[in-house]
């Protein structure tokens, strides 16, 4: 096999294996091992670029960027566990039952609150299906609205900072994750009114889909109704100031805005006595095993990216792409394309850590701001959420679901709002503006230039002056 072979057998093998359902991230590994070896017999890659693997699985373990993961974590599960999302939906569902849709519309704001504050679609989808959906059903709205509602207002927590996708997309463009929540938190609120806007359309064209409800579902009246939900929005917000706020203002890290986070949604529970040992237990234990499924498979990656890069797969894959037709535009309508349909099959987790480490540099090479380009695949790996029939914001709202509500129901009501977030990502590419950092200057066309630097690696990174 001659060398311009080995890079797409070696992505070939990778694909097989994993159609096969192996693990990913021991996939990701063997994969790499063994082109490696393939590599090294026949001469191909020198000895010296596989000794410098151990030294960037140290350097995985070494960024302090990724403790942001089991940080933001942790305190979305305390937070769930600990009831918060049951106020909310409860007190916002009242201050809006009176208007039709108005139990849409609380769980959409409720979601976009959860999502601010979570950053875990699982805790989000779960939350609102037990809460939620029995009563929406009870007073007769229409069970794809209501479900895919739910859904997708759940997998905002993907989008909406401090989002664990967006910080893994920051680890692997080279970026900033400040940055990027600055990038993401525009059109993770036009997203929002979006979803606001169709269920507006539903209310109008259908109106029996998404009733109001009656006044003996509506006990609280004038001040007790405004301080209940005062009262459950409050507490949310500050939580929300304390992450994202001393983050925007650069008083903290991502890092340390997670840790003050993880901090502040224990004393929330603490002092709503809602903070019992097994709780705590249940929150530490899911926390380790998600972290540890993260690290695993992002060391999976480094071993298959440094034998793959080795392979001159790196210049395989830019070649492939610059050679579109349609210059930036012909690319990221593909590599959107590529996302979404590998979203059917591959969690967001995985895209981001097989696929997007080799579109990097490619799309540094077109002129695309990074930033922007984190922002446009993040809502578009949204999708993975959603898309029928292997979405697992499907698959955790049909675990809690009703036995009533039908499973095509859930996949009938998905499919709106998997085409609004696509919309959502025609507007971010139409209106690059909206989804740029404040950071970089502006290019006449609109998309944004970072100055990367390339390691010995090949791995592209941010100056430290733009860090």
């Amino acid at each position: 096999m001659s060398m311009e072979w080995m890079a797409p057998a070696m992505f070939a093998g990778l694909v097989l294996v994993l159609l096969l359902g192996y693990p990913v991230a021991f996939s990701l590994a063997a994969n790499g091992l063994i082109f490696g070896i393939i590599g090294l017999k026949l001469g191909f890659i020198d000895l010296s670029l596989m000794q410098a693997l151990p030294e960037r699985v140290l350097g995985i373990m070494a960024n302090q960027t990724l403790l942001a993961i089991p940080f933001f974590t942790f305190m979305g599960l305390i937070l769930e566990r600990s009831g918060m999302a049951e106020d909310l939906l409860e007190s916002v569902g009242q201050l809006f039952g009176a208007i039709r849709g108005g139990l849409a519309y609380a769980v959409i704001l409720v979601g976009a609150l959860l999502a601010a504050t979570t950053g875990v679609v699982a805790a989000s989808v779960i939350a609102m299906g037990l809460i939620s959906l029995p009563i929406m059903m009870r007073y007769g709205y229409d069970a794809r609205l209501a479900t895919g509602v739910i859904a997708a207002s759940g997998t905002l927590a993907q989008i909406i900072p401090p989002s664990l996708v967006l910080i893994v997309l920051a680890d692997q463009l080279g970026i900033s994750v400040g940055a990027l929540y600055q990038g993401a938190l525009v059109p993770s609120l036009v997203l929002t009114g979006l979803y606001v806007l169709f269920v507006w359309l539903v209310t109008i064209f259908k109106p029996a889909a998404a009733p109001a409800l009656p006044l003996s579902a509506r006990p609280l009246r004038g001040k007790a109704l405004w301080g209940s939900a005062l009262r459950a929005i409050v507490p949310p917000l500050l939580l929300i100031f304390l992450v994202l706020g001393t983050i925007f203002l650069g008083w903290a890290t991502p890092t340390e805005g997670g840790a003050m986070g993880a901090t502040g949604a224990l004393l929330l529970a603490w002092v709503r006595r809602r903070l019992p040992l097994a709780l705590l237990k249940q929150a530490l234990d899911t926390t380790t095993r998600l972290s540890s499924f993260v690290m695993f498979i992002l060391i999976g990656s480094t071993v298959f990216s440094l034998v793959f890069r080795g392979l001159n797969g790196d210049l395989w894959v830019e070649n492939l792409l610059t050679g579109l037709p349609g210059g930036a535009l012909g690319f990221l309508i593909v590599v959107n394309l590529l996302v979404f349909v590998l979203a059917f099959f591959l969690d967001f987790f995985e895209i981001a850590f097989i696929i997007i480490p080799l579109l990097a540099p490619v799309a540094q090479k077109l002129g695309i701001d990074l930033v922007w380009f984190g922002v446009l695949i993040g809502i578009n790996m949204q999708t993975s959420f959603m898309h029928p029939p292997f979405g697992f914001a499907l698959f955790y709202l049909r675990s809690v679901a009703p036995k009533e509500i039908k499973t095509t129901d859930i996949y009938r009501g998905a499919i709106p709002f998997v085409l609004i977030q696509l919309v959502m990502v025609v507007l971010v590419i139409a209106f690059p503006n909206i989804a740029s950092s404040a950071k970089p200057k502006a290019l006449s066309s609109g998309v944004i230039e970072i100055p990367m630097e390339q390691d010995g690696y090949g791995d592209y990174y941010l100056p430290k002056e733009w860090r």
